[in-house]
């Protein structure tokens, strides 16, 4: 095969950092508040726009709080999990690598009893088994299996328990259904390609009553403290971190938004990421070599796109094999400044994985799609 011609104007196809929003440069940052306390007037106004933004693009109710906190996606997760677990029965949903750490931090670290639905890569855990008198954690997009959850029907209207989700690549690309979520965690290095390093923690009023009425029987780290005398800390959900922020990481979180709202908000971020997995759709379908990993087609993801080699030749390697393969074909890629970090993820089934976030171009996949031809064809022994 013939070395394509035209390559993507963005080679940058990561899952995570991602790709920052098209046209950006680093004169978006010419505002940030260097220098200045994130607790002085201008800074905690810059956060409480940040804050005021999420809502708006993410269309939260009015009802949640919204905090910004350390550590990205995992210490807003672990927040959750170390204030809010123990009151009651636990559900653990794992079906890929993150969701799997969840399991381990719910009953190895905190050493707490849970019922724990586990699927294998490219499958969802059978939903009908969740007990909802429990509390229940989950992902709602695999980002290492690209496996979403295609709705929120099958969480219950009259659950007893928190709903935690781990919604990382999926906030700003996939439709959150708020009513059935009590705590949403993302990292704003996700979807919208901010700088990393933060995380973001949505609460609805129940999480907050259990705060409030539940004390861990274990200590709390400061990083991981949302009350103060027994009542939730407002301040922290307006503005008032726990801990320094990166004010540079904020303005470019800021810029992410106003493009975000430039794009039609929610609905114009969603439908990128559509068109962006519509584009691998087309030429998965049309290409003998690849298949998503994602068993049902409803439940393929539109962020974090995980393909497999079917080819029976890769299939009759070793699993180490495989995995030479497919880092084979991304050096390729890598060296001909085509296509940066799409090897699948470390524990993951050896394959690839493209980014299909709202800051990536449909134009650069559909660019991007001969080079996978090529690359295959350059390691297929045929």
């Amino acid at each position: 095969m013939k070395k394509p011609i035209i390559k993507p104007d963005n080679p940058q196809f990561s899952s995570g950092p991602c790709p920052k929003r098209p046209g950006w440069t680093t004169d978006t940052l010419e505002d940030a508040l260097i220098g200045r306390s994130h607790r002085s007037k201008p800074g905690k106004a810059k956060l409480k726009s940040a804050i005021a933004k999420t809502r708006e693009i993410l269309e939260v109710p009015l009802g949640y709080r919204i905090g910004i906190v350390a550590g990205s996606d995992t210490g807003a997760v672990e927040l959750a999990l170390w204030s809010l677990l123990g009151a009651r029965g636990i559900d653990v949903l794992a079906w890929e690598s993150f969701s799997q750490e969840w399991v381990t931090d719910v009953v190895d670290v905190l050493g707490l009893e849970a019922n724990t639905l586990v699927a294998p890569y490219g499958e969802l855990p059978n939903l009908d088994k969740v007990d909802f008198q429990n509390d229940v954690v989950f992902v709602w997009n695999g980002t290492t299996s690209g496996v979403r959850l295609p709705d929120g029907d099958w969480i219950s209207d009259d659950r007893e328990g928190l709903t935690i989700c781990d919604a990382t690549s999926a906030a700003f690309a996939m439709t959150l259904p708020w009513p059935k979520l009590d705590v949403v965690t993302f990292s704003w290095q996700k979807v919208l390609g901010g700088e990393a390093a933060h995380g973001v923690i949505i609460l609805s009023e129940r999480a907050v009553k259990r705060l409030e009425t539940f004390v861990p029987p274990r200590p709390l780290p400061k990083l991981f403290r949302l009350t103060k005398k027994g009542k939730i800390d407002e301040s922290i959900f307006e503005g008032s971190t726990i801990n320094t922020p990166s004010m540079l990481c904020v303005e470019d979180y800021l810029d992410a938004l106003n493009w975000a709202s430039k794009q039609g908000g929610l609905k114009g971020l969603c439908d990128r990421s559509t068109a962006n997995l519509g584009v691998l759709e087309k030429w998965v379908s049309k290409t003998p070599w690849v298949d998503f990993l994602a068993a049902e087609p409803g439940q393929r993801s539109s962020t974090s796109i995980c393909l497999k080699i079917i080819a029976p030749w890769f299939n009759s390697l070793a699993a180490e094999d495989q995995v030479k393969i497919t880092k084979k074909m991304t050096g390729l890629l890598d060296e001909e400044e085509v296509a940066y970090d799409i090897d699948g993820y470390r524990n993951a089934p050896p394959g690839l994985r493209v980014w299909g976030g709202a800051t990536v171009e449909a134009s650069d996949l559909e660019a991007l799609t001969p080079w996978l031809d090529w690359a295959y064809n350059n390691v297929c022994p045929d």
